[in-house]
């Protein structure tokens, strides 16, 4: 499985995290509210901003990648993507099973 990290505005954090979800890109996202300081177009920001972390099985990351690229309000989304080193078969399988279509 992968994490794929984001941050947004506070405003569209639901909808971004629903419609990965409402989508089976991820199984879960994490949201956290942040303080986010960076140069942008020459100039240092800092933002009040929400961290965004999906959870998403391995086949479901290009889909999910597209998907955030398309409905992120941001020029230049942050988008990272993480490989755990460690994950129980448990949650593992529970992510899995949660990415899948259900049959109708």
């Amino acid at each position: 499985m992968k994490v794929l990290l984001t941050t947004c505005p506070g405003s569209v954090a639901d909808d971004l995290a629903r419609g990965a979800l409402e989508r089976r890109l991820a199984a879960c996202c994490s949201r956290l509210p942040v303080t986010s300081t960076y140069w942008w177009q020459g100039e240092l920001i800092s933002d009040e901003e929400c961290l965004l972390l999906f959870k998403s099985a391995d086949d479901r990351l290009d889909a999910l990648l597209t998907h955030l690229q398309e409905a992120h309000p941001y020029e230049v989304p942050e988008l990272l993507v993480v490989e755990p080193t460690h994950v129980s078969a448990a949650y593992a399988n529970w992510v899995l099973k949660e990415t899948r279509t259900p049959l109708a």
